[in-house]
């Protein structure tokens, strides 16, 4: 093999790299080519990305330099925990200031164009609707408390939104001067709609509801003048990891586990950028933060000042918003495989004559959900096993499975109760199915089951027959409307036999097969990944045709990226689609100068994983549900899975990668710097935005099989028009 003398430089900081990605986010809502209620959505995404990465990543860098007796992680890139906090924390500045400058100057001004206005408080004043509102509604579920010796401060939830005051009092009872808070309440809805009569109907007039409490303070604290009022959270770590505890029950210990994430340490606290300076000083000595003058690591500080609204989640509620289509994308309509069009054949028939490729959300979700419901209703099927990572809160694929079990089949579920920010669903799934008779089982205790497999037994004339669905996202009906993955049927005797193992091994810890098609993680997805692209090596040296590609959300893992530098360096050309993190330094000479990386951020979330290693019809294609970092190769259990079909190979291979490697309107190049660069089209050069042309790939895939339909399978009869899906410069 080629040697690579790999320097700290060569690789790119994991923290920087995704707050590199979460900016690309940001550029989609800064975008006037963004239809303006999608770019209040990217705002909202953007908010709550940030959210999960200081309630993971940061809180873990925080430990690691302000808890005495917590182990440095080694990074390849060699920073130190202390310099990527303080890296963190000056690009996070710098993201929210546009964050904000987005919201005040563009979004506000637009909305306001199109007739739909945020109020503030003092108008809220004014509004009689309001009044009656918050008399009625929001009063009687709201707390004021008061912090004073006698009043022992509130414990803040993680993420909550609370109102701030310092209090004078005019008279009665309580100190002269007085802190006290209200949270802001989790169980209305964020942004209220005022629905005043006295305002044209076409109008759409909000406030947040933080404003309206603001607004009516003095009713809930009679007695006493406002001088101060300001919005804060705290952020709190959520990587509580009880998974090492010895516990007989792990679905006990899930529910233990949330209850102790509700009560961990403080990462975060943002408020308001004219917050009263003594009520900040309160809550950084309640919380024991950091800030730059208490800490001994200068120009850091876990306090944020938000020039504005905080938490732009509640921005989602703004997508409910009727009659303005023009400020969204247009829909889409999910079109049925190609594999399934032969009209009158049922789903079983269809997979047993030939392995079907499904692109989400482009093709139907519903035959995955049928594959369940029709196995659950099935006379001939004897057992259904499937993985459930995360579903949507009313799954069908649940209730298909419960119908199942209560029908006498043998029915598996693989539940991971570990599923990040899942937990609760997934308990009460779990809880729900073993009522019903379904076995449910948890996997391993220091494992997350990461892959996404569904595996239906059927009792047929010539024996019995496995039928399998293997995919790269979750098994969730509503995600599959929004985010790209792949899925795979196939009645493969060898793949059958491979899930069955596989379940044997996640339900009884049955070892010792020998895998037919499916390459394991945690047992050598790493080990065979690196062989793969070594393979491609060795055909570089000796002069023969070699090529890489890999389209994945994140590439973090050291081995496998200096696999790629030797490859690249062996002349290999390498093509990667990472949506996200990626921690490969490409164009640096000797290393890394055969190494191309783009990241597309639209209106789909890029989640699908391909992965290629050769040229043309002789080359492997894989599809996985695991990324290259170091967690999918040695804490989860993964899937990887081969496409054998010659026309599956080819409609990946000609029709999806290349429209991915052509956009040259959504996506970016990485540079050498770890900075990205929007790919701009050549002049006179066509314009590809990879997603519309897919989306208009499968509609005439769909026309030229109009006649064989008689139904679509989610909605009216007959695909949409083609113009209604053109493609938007």
């Amino acid at each position: 093999m080629n040697t690579v003398d790999f320097q700290a430089e060569h690789f790119i900081n994991r923290e920087m790299s995704w707050l590199e990605f979460n900016a690309r986010v940001l550029q989609e809502a800064q975008s006037p080519e963004t239809p303006l209620l999608e770019r209040a959505k990217f705002l909202s995404i953007f908010s709550s990305n940030l959210d999960e990465f200081f309630m993971i990543r940061v809180s873990g860098l925080r430990e690691q330099v302000f808890h005495s007796g917590v182990a440095q992680d080694s990074n390849p890139d060699g920073l130190p925990a202390i310099d990527q906090l303080k890296l963190i924390r000056h690009r996070t500045l710098d993201l929210i200031v546009d964050q904000y400058r987005c919201l005040n100057d563009a979004i506000w001004p637009a909305l306001g164009e199109e007739g739909i206005h945020i109020v503030d408080a003092k108008e809220a004043k004014r509004s009689h609707w309001l009044g009656e509102f918050f008399r009625q509604i929001v009063y009687p579920v709201i707390t004021p408390m008061a912090i004073d010796p006698s009043h022992p401060r509130p414990r803040y939830h993680n993420r909550a939104l609370y109102l701030g005051a310092r209090l004078r009092r005019r008279s009665g009872l309580g100190p002269r001067n007085l802190f006290a808070v209200v949270q802001v309440p989790q169980v209305l809805t964020r942004l209220i709609r005022i629905e005043d009569d006295a305002i044209d109907s076409r109008q759409y007039r909000y406030i947040f509801l933080e404003d309206l409490i603001a607004s009516r303070l003095p009713e809930l604290f009679g007695g006493f003048d406002v001088e101060s009022c300001s919005a804060f959270r705290v952020t709190r770590d959520s990587d509580v990891d009880l998974l090492e505890q010895e516990s007989d029950d792990i679905l006990q210990m899930i529910e233990e586990r949330l209850k102790a994430r509700r009560r961990a340490d403080a990462v975060r606290l943002e408020i308001s950028r004219d917050a009263d300076e003594s009520f900040i000083e309160m809550l950084v000595t309640q919380e024991q933060l950091i800030t730059e003058r208490v800490s001994e690591t200068p120009d850091y500080s876990d306090i944020y000042q938000i020039p504005g609204p905080l938490d732009l989640t509640g921005l989602s509620e703004l997508q409910k918003i009727q009659n303005r289509d023009h400020l969204f994308e247009t829909p889409i309509q999910p079109q049925l495989a190609r594999g399934l069009r032969r009209q009158g054949e049922d789903l079983f028939s269809a997979i047993a004559r030939h392995d079907i490729l499904l692109h989400h959300p482009f093709d139907s979700f519903n035959p995955v959900v049928d594959f369940i419901a029709s196995a659950a209703r099935d006379p001939s099927v004897m057992a259904i096993k499937q993985t459930l990572y995360r579903t949507s809160g009313d799954s069908p694929i649940v209730k298909a499975l419960i119908e199942a079990a209560e029908s006498g089949k043998d029915v598996t579920a693989l539940v991971e109760l570990k599923a990040r920010f899942d937990e609760e669903a997934n308990v009460t799934w779990a809880r729900q199915m073993e009522r019903s008779g379904v076995h449910v089982v948890y996997g391993f205790m220091d494992l997350k089951t990461h892959c996404k497999i569904a595996l239906v037994v059927r009792r047929e004339d010539l024996g019995v027959r496995r039928y399998v669905h293997l995919g790269t996202g979750n098994y969730n009906p509503t995600t599959a409307r929004i985010y790209t993955d792949l899925g795979l049927f196939t009645a493969d005797e060898e793949i059958g036999s491979d899930v069955s193992a596989l379940f044997n091994l996640l339900t009884g810890y049955s070892q010792g097969h020998q895998w037919n098609k499916l390459v394991v993680a945690p047992t050598d997805l790493q080990s065979q990944t690196i062989q793969l692209i070594e393979n491609q090596e060795r055909r570089a040296a000796k002069g023969k045709d070699s090529r890489i590609f890999a389209k994945l959300n994140s590439l973090v893992d050291p081995r496998v990226i200096e696999a790629l530098y030797r490859a690249s360096s062996a002349g290999v050309p390498i093509d990667l689609i990472i949506r996200g993190t990626c921690c490969l330094r490409p164009g640096i000479e000797g290393v890394s100068e055969n190494i191309r990386v783009r990241s597309i951020v639209d209106r789909f979330l890029e989640h699908s994983r391909i992965l290629v290693f050769g040229q043309d019809e002789s080359a492997k294609v894989f599809l996985s549900s695991a990324d290259w970092m170091p967690r999918n190769f040695y804490r989860r259990v993964e899937v990887m899975f081969p496409i054998e079909s010659q026309p599956i190979k080819r409609r990946i291979l000609n029709e999806i990668i290349p429209v991915y490697l052509q956009d040259n309107i959504k996506a970016r190049v990485l540079l050498s710097d770890g900075s990205y660069k929007l790919v701009k089209a050549k002049d006179g050069a066509e314009q590809v935005r990879s997603q519309v042309d897919l989306i208009n790939e499968h509609l005439m895939q769909a026309l030229k099989k109009k006649r064989s339909l008689t139904t679509h399978p989610d909605g009216p009869t007959g695909p949409p028009r083609l113009t209604d899906l053109a493609r938007k410069p």
